[in-house]
């Protein structure tokens, strides 16, 4: 990558590293931008890494193999960067299923989000252009060209990831539903009603004429369509889902009793290392010693996540000129307050 200008600029008065601690700088020093560390490569970029690179026990495959001939929807439950999200690519990548569908819940997340969208602003415009243009003449031209605007509702609709992957006509795909924890109470159990039965209605297609109620709409993540008959999406297939939460809420029974739970325990001493050398190679583990001690003691009492780890390692291995206190202040911080004294 070509080094563009270097900007001036003046040390601040307490700065006290040396010209040969900034080799590694590329914003106000001599670097060149790196490249990004393997687990913030784009999707393209980590297709390459196996999908037995994802490291689990012989218990927990076989807990998600349970949830896989039962058609259930896997509850992954775990501290954060234990892996919960990872592991839906894992299980697409494994079983050949293409690209995951990915739902991220917060506190305003609906149901209807994730079966699909209506653009009804978009619909409406376009009908204002057609009626201000002239109209065709003749009786036959002029009915063919009305329904041919009346039948175009499907390139307003779109569906969501869930929608999209309950339409799935080919192979089941895999649905990650991440931190469900975070949705409002009453989000579980309308999601369990459709993972139950497999259909859903989209309205604005069901209020048409019967002429008008198939459609053919778009899906999540391409420029595919499926059609929709009479305003229903109703699954062939049903999707793999795989949902995440940190424990923020407790889920009702009725939803616990419909999935298969797996427990992600936090890492120990042997896994962090494997995880580190998986990503980095063997030469990380040789410079990561006092960064994973430190790590495994804080994690005692305090909420950290793995990739902060292979942060302060990837770090060190750029060589970065931090001490451990330096590392620890700015990538392995605690992630259960805002501004840790």
């Amino acid at each position: 990558m070509p080094r563009r200008a270097t900007v001036s600029h003046n040390p601040a008065p307490d700065h006290d590293s040396s010209a040969a601690a900034e080799h590694w700088w590329a914003f106000r020093g001599p670097a060149d931008l790196p490249p990004p560390p393997p687990w913030r490569r784009l999707p393209a970029s980590r297709r390459a890494r196996r999908p037995q690179d994802y490291l689990m026990s012989p218990e927990h495959v076989a807990i998600v193999n349970a949830a896989l001939h039962l058609r259930r929807p896997l509850l992954v439950t775990g501290r954060p960067g234990t892996g919960k999200s990872s592991l839906a690519h894992a299980v697409a990548e494994d079983l050949g299923l293409g690209d995951v569908l990915h739902w991220p819940v917060n506190s305003r997340s609906t149901l209807a989000d994730a079966l699909y969208r209506y653009d009804a602003v978009g619909r409406l415009r376009e009908a204002s252009l057609h009626r201000e243009r002239p109209s065709p003449r003749g009786p036959s031209m002029r009915l063919r060209y009305r329904a041919r605007r009346e039948s175009d509702i499907g390139n307003y609709l779109r569906l969501g990831p869930l929608g999209t992957a309950l339409a799935a006509t080919d192979q089941p795909r895999v649905l990650l539903i991440d931190e469900l924890d975070k949705a409002d109470i009453d989000l579980p159990n309308d999601l369990l009603v459709v993972l139950e039965e497999g259909e859903f209605e989209i309205p604005e297609l069901a209020r048409l004429p019967e002429e008008q109620q198939s459609a053919s709409v778009l899906t999540t993540g391409s420029r595919k369509r499926v059609h929709v008959h009479r305003g229903t999406v109703s699954c062939e297939y049903f999707p793999i889902v795989i949902m995440t939460s940190n424990g923020e809420q407790d889920f009702p029974p009725a939803f616990l009793r419909r999935c298969v739970r797996l427990d992600l325990p936090d890492p120990d001493e042997a896994k962090l290392r494997e995880i580190i050398r998986l990503h980095l190679g063997e030469e990380a583990l040789t410079t990561a010693d006092d960064l994973i001690q430190n790590f495994l003691h804080r994690a005692t009492k305090q909420t950290l996540a793995t990739d902060q780890l292979l942060a302060a390692v990837h770090l060190r291995l750029s060589g970065a000129d931090l001490t451990l206190d330096q590392l620890v202040n700015a990538v392995m911080h605690r992630l259960d307050e805002a501004f840790p004294a």
